[in-house]
């Protein structure tokens, strides 16, 4: 059985988010704490710890996270201006929920490094 996390119970709609994408591989909402004027939050509904936990056979599911996260940020229209991904890894690495999640961030000009 796999580990519920936060993300799984907004992946199965039992807490609330603003979704603004969904297939059958990857949940996207609105972060409820954002750092830029566009700030979601994808997350693939196979439970994968961290980054550091995908295994050779997660290959292929995270470039199809690439992929949908390319489409998410058109769709939020800000693919032409350009965006962030950000992956955190571990409590060092700033990563507060355990379950893989791509941080996409736009709308206004980002500095580096970022804080």
């Amino acid at each position: 059985m796999t580990e519920e996390t936060l993300f799984t119970k907004i992946i199965a709609g039992s807490i609330p988010s603003d979704k603004v994408y969904e297939d059958e591989e990857f949940c996207a909402f609105r972060d409820i704490n954002p750092a830029a004027p566009c700030h979601v939050l994808i997350v693939p509904k196979k439970v994968i710890p961290k980054i550091s936990d995908a295994q050779p056979e997660d290959a292929a599911l995270l470039g199809r996270l690439l992929l949908a996260a390319n489409k998410v940020a058109e769709q939020l229209g800000i693919a032409q201006d350009g965006y962030r991904y950000v992956i955190n890894c571990g409590e060092n690495g700033g990563q507060e929920v355990l379950h893989l999640h791509l941080h996409i961030l736009g709308g206004r000009r980002l500095s580096w490094p970022p804080g």
